[in-house]
């Protein structure tokens, strides 16, 4: 095997998004800053999506990646890259809350797309019933469906962990109430 074919190998490596940030808090290179974006954009806009409108979804992940950009030095190596995204994502997005003197989505959103059939009436199901969640339920339940565990979901919304099974315990119960109908068919 030729050194050539040997160093680009090296370099097409899946890093992880933690050796990606790592990489790009040492270095600024843009390149691995697009790999953490590819990784990790549709989640967070998914994730504030369903906690906001998608004008302000747009608006607020844009300024999160922002964020990463200007506060690349405060990240450290020891946490999830995407657990402080959604951080910086969730404090920005209660930040417009409080700056429009209003509460975080808590009449009923619209999730409920296009879908058609069997399948789009479970679809439509769930996200009407997702959407009549409070904020804080619903808030939780959208990140423990993302994969963050319990102790990441605390920390990105800065509540204990026992908070946090509250919560999903309710979203869950409450969810499952609304699903009744459809869960048995």
């Amino acid at each position: 095997m030729s050194l050539s074919i040997a160093i680009k190998s090296f370099l097409h490596l899946e890093l992880s998004n933690e050796e990606l940030m790592g990489r790009y808090v040492q270095s600024g290179d843009a390149a691995l800053l697009a790999r953490l974006y590819d990784n990790c954009a549709n989640d967070l806009y998914h994730y504030l999506l369903t906690n906001s409108d998608p004008e302000m979804a747009g608006e607020i992940a844009q300024r999160a990646w922002l964020r990463v950009m200007e506060k690349r030095h405060l990240y450290h190596s020891n946490g999830q890259f995407k657990a402080w995204l959604f951080t910086l994502a969730r404090n920005l997005l209660m930040d417009e809350y409080r700056r429009i003197k209003r509460q975080p989505l808590m009449e009923s959103t619209d999730l409920s797309g296009t879908s058609t059939g069997y399948q789009g009436d479970i679809q439509l199901a769930f996200n009407q019933a997702l959407a009549t969640l409070p904020f804080l339920q619903r808030e939780a339940f959208v990140l423990q469906q993302e994969g963050f565990g319990l102790q990441d979901i605390a920390a990105i919304t800065g509540d204990s962990q026992e908070a946090i099974k509250s919560r999903l315990r309710y979203a869950k119960n409450h969810l499952r109430q609304q699903l009744g109908d459809h869960s048995e068919e």
